[in-house]
């Protein structure tokens, strides 16, 4: 079956689990103490919500190459501090092993596609 409509940048896979990704620390972000508020809960949901905006700054840029991979190194950067703010929450004992894990788990699938995208960049750009 055919897709009703094109929809760019929410097309692809790797803006769909990004999009996931900051919804899921929205959601397990929620119950951290109220005194992080404006520390760790503000940094991990503005780095995880960067990383599937950055991809959403790049998918205009495709007519130039170096614009549209420098976007997608933004949004690994963005991913990378994310990790870095899961730790935190696990160190801090604000989530447990296993949501970490999985959180991890899902951010490291989306750097290995940006890395893809980033090697293979001709693939997207016009």
């Amino acid at each position: 079956m055919a897709k009703e409509h094109y929809q760019g940048f929410k097309d692809l896979i790797v803006y769909q689990k990004a999009f996931k990704l900051a919804m899921e620390i929205f959601h397990v972000s929620m119950d951290f103490p109220k005194e992080e508020k404006y520390a760790l809960t503000d940094q991990i949901r503005r780095s995880s919500r960067s990383v599937g905006s950055c991809i959403s700054e790049a998918w205009p840029k495709r007519k130039y190459i170096k614009h549209f991979v420098s976007k997608l190194t933004d949004s690994q950067s963005e991913a990378c501090e994310t990790i870095h703010w899961l730790d935190v929450s696990l160190s801090c004992n604000y989530i447990t092993k296993e949501k970490h894990q999985d959180l991890t788990d899902l951010t490291l699938e989306v750097q290995r596609m940006l890395e893809s995208m980033i090697k293979k960049p001709e693939k997207f750009c016009n």
